[in-house]
């Protein structure tokens, strides 16, 4: 087949909502034409406003929550974007970086009528792409949408393209491999894991030989920008990182996993959003929830995925997490015992931790 599967549909959708290009959704039999709200235009907006009568802002119930507006759909809201709305006060009501400036926005009638299913899965794609969760979305008939996708050269994503990129959401290809000296084990390899659906690769690094037959000391590690490569005191993350390491290195053999999940999975420029919240006085949870996110966007499943496909079955898991071993458990590979991993402690990141612990779970 020439054409793309739905995994590169998929993947290609992610990409144009990432430079601002519409992308044509439909589900049910109804569908429309979304943007991402962090990235329209004016041009864009106007765009939209002439081909539908019915625009609406989409953002998470989260965000609804922040907003004071009502969520009917469940776990989205329809906001109806007036005729008089510009480009900048979509991007204000979206970022709550934005609200210290723009302190008297709303109130924010909702829309209650209609189909909200492919405004769901429109902000699905913006998740999965790491932008804000949320769209400005033209409503329109399947049909009409169809026209407009070829007419425009617009990636078309309906219900069946979605669901057969979830079934496949999963599958990874290891693509390279390479012995690499480490500081902690000279005898160390690393191994490159590529999703099949162009998501950002993942790396196990494997130190010694692990008997492929026993439980693996193991380390699910969440990349961070800020702890792991520039020292910062926001979080525990690079004392993690080196001590997990370090202890695999003493224990003779392991496999410590590098899961490209930047802000427990909102990625890079949301969390440096959440720290502009949290200097607001936000604590690291409520921080995800004003910018429309959950507690935690990981998926676990990733890492487990990558344990089975290196041969590994069950693994004593180093984590303060518990839905760490939920989930690990879940997708297949059992853990043996947990072990605590609590380093990093500091003045700057104490709150931080006290969150987690009471919000999150995590056994500090």
């Amino acid at each position: 087949m020439l054409g793309p599967n739905a995994e590169e549909m998929t993947a290609r959708a992610r990409a144009d909502l990432r430079i601002g290009t519409p992308v044509a959704v439909v589900s049910d039999d109804v569908g429309g034409i979304a943007v991402s709200s962090e990235m329209i235009s004016a041009d864009r907006l106007g765009a939209l406003r002439a081909i539908s009568d019915t625009l609406d802002l989409v953002i998470t119930a989260r965000r609804a929550e922040t907003l004071q507006a009502r969520a009917y759909d469940g776990d989205i809201a329809r906001l109806v974007l007036d005729a008089d709305m510009s480009f900048e006060h979509v991007h204000a009501i979206t970022d709550p970086s934005f609200a210290l400036r723009n302190p008297l926005m709303g109130p924010f009638p909702s829309r209650r009528d209609g189909n909200a299913a492919p405004q769901r899965l429109a902000v699905r794609l913006t998740r999965t792409a790491r932008l804000l969760p949320s769209v400005v979305f033209a409503s329109a008939t399947a049909d009409a949408v169809c026209d407009l996708a070829k007419t425009n050269s617009l990636t078309l994503i309906d219900d069946k393209i979605m669901a057969q990129a979830d079934d496949t959401a999963l599958e990874l290809t290891c693509v390279s491999s390479a012995r690499v000296p480490l500081a902690v084990s000279k005898d160390a390899h690393v191994h490159v894991f590529r999703p099949n659906n162009g998501e950002e690769e993942h790396y196990a690094i494997e130190i010694g030989r692990p008997d492929r037959a026993q439980p693996v000391l193991s380390r699910l590690h969440s990349a961070c920008f800020t702890g792991d490569l520039i020292g910062s005191l926001k979080c525990d993350c690079g004392p993690q990182l080196r001590a997990a390491l370090e202890q695999i290195s003493k224990t003779g053999s392991g496999v410590l996993l590098y899961l490209n999940q930047e802000g427990r999975g909102i990625g890079l420029a949301n969390k440096m959003r959440a720290y502009s919240l949290q200097d607001q006085g936000y604590d690291t949870v409520e921080a995800n929830h004003r910018l429309g996110f959950e507690d935690d966007e990981r998926d676990f499943r990733i890492g487990a995925k990558i344990l089975t496909s290196l041969g590994f079955s069950s693994v004593h898991l180093m984590t303060n997490n518990p839905s760490k071993v939920a989930g690990m458990n879940a997708a297949g590979v059992h853990v043996e015992t947990r072990a605590p991993l609590i380093v990093g402690e500091n003045a700057h990141n104490v709150e931080y931790l006290k969150t987690k612990a009471a919000k999150s779970g995590h056994i500090l």
